[in-house]
C-alpha cells in the first residue's frame, strides 16, 4: 500500500516538509515526486493530480487524490489508526488538531517575513512587532501542549505526532533566522532539527544549489547547526 507524494524544493517548501514528515515519521510506504517550484514546471508536474494545484499533494494507493496538508493528515490518520499520528489521549488529540488547524490558518506575519530556508542561519535579522506577536503565540501553544502530556518525550505531546510535523517548519524558521524565543521553545526547535528525519530531508535539499539564492535577507549568515 504505497502513496504517491508530490513535494516542492526541500530547502524552501515548508508545506512539503510537513507532508513528507507525515509519512516518513510514521513509517508509511510512499514514493516522492519533486515538483519544480522554481523551474516553472509546477503546473505540468502536478497535472497527474488534477485538480490539486499546490504542494504537498498525494495520491492514495487506491487512486484518490488529496490536496491540502490538513486533509492529508486526517486522511492518513483515518487510514492508519494504529500508526499513532494523533495523540492517544482524547484531550491531547483534540488540542493537537487545534494546533495543526491554527498553523494552517495563522502566523502569516512569521511566514511572510521569514520564508523557510534550511541552508544557513541569518544573523541580526530584525523582526516586526507582528512577527514577535506570532512567536509569542507559538510559544503559548507549545506550552499548552506540554501541559497536556501523558507520555514522556521531547515532542509537543511527549511522543511524536502530526502536530510536530506541522510545526517543524516553524522550528526551522526560529533556527534559520535566530528568532527570539524562550529556553523551552528553543530546546524544542533543537530537537526538531536534530531529528534523523529532518536531517535527511535537509541533506537531500542541499544537493540542489541556487544562484542567486532565493531568500537573501541582506544580513550576515553563519553555518546551520549540525549537532
Amino acid at each position: 500500500m504505497t502513496y504517491d507524494l508530490y513535494i516542492g524544493d526541500r530547502t524552501f517548501s515548508s508545506w512539503s516538509l510537513r507532508g513528507w514528515l507525515m509519512m516518513e515519521k510514521f513509517n508509511l510506504s510512499f514514493r516522492t515526486h519533486l515538483v519544480g517550484l522554481y523551474s516553472g514546471t509546477m503546473a505540468q508536474d502536478l497535472a497527474p493530480l488534477a485538480p490539486a494545484r499546490l504542494v504537498p499533494a498525494m495520491r492514495t494507493p487506491d487512486g484518490v487524490v488529496v490536496g491540502e496538508s490538513l486533509a492529508m493528515a486526517e486522511t492518513l490518520a483515518e487510514r492508519h489508526p494504529d500508526a499513532g499520528l494523533w495523540p492517544d489521549d482524547a484531550a491531547a488529540r483534540a488540542t493537537a488538531r487545534w494546533l495543526c488547524a491554527e498553523m494552517c490558518a495563522g502566523f502569516s506575519a512569521l511566514r511572510g517575513a521569514c520564508p523557510m530556508q534550511l541552508q544557513h542561519v541569518n544573523v541580526g535579522f530584525d523582526i516586526s512587532d507582528a512577527v514577535r506577536t506570532d512567536l509569542e503565540r507559538v510559544q503559548t501553544l507549545w506550552a499548552h501542549a506540554a501541559s497536556l502530556r501523558k507520555e514522556d518525550g521531547p515532542w509537543l505531546f511527549g511522543k511524536y505526532t502530526l502536530a510536530d510535523a506541522f510545526y517543524a517548519p516553524v522550528a526551522a524558521r526560529i533556527i534559520g533566522y535566530d528568532l527570539p524565543v524562550n529556553e523551552n521553545a528553543r530546546a524544542y526547535c533543537a530537537t526538531t532539527i536534530r531529528d534523523t528525519a529532518f536531517k535527511t530531508w535537509r541533506a537531500e535539499g542541499l544537493k540542489t544549489t541556487y544562484s542567486p539564492f532565493p531568500y537573501d535577507m541582506g544580513v550576515p549568515t553563519r553555518a546551520w547547526p549540525e549537532d
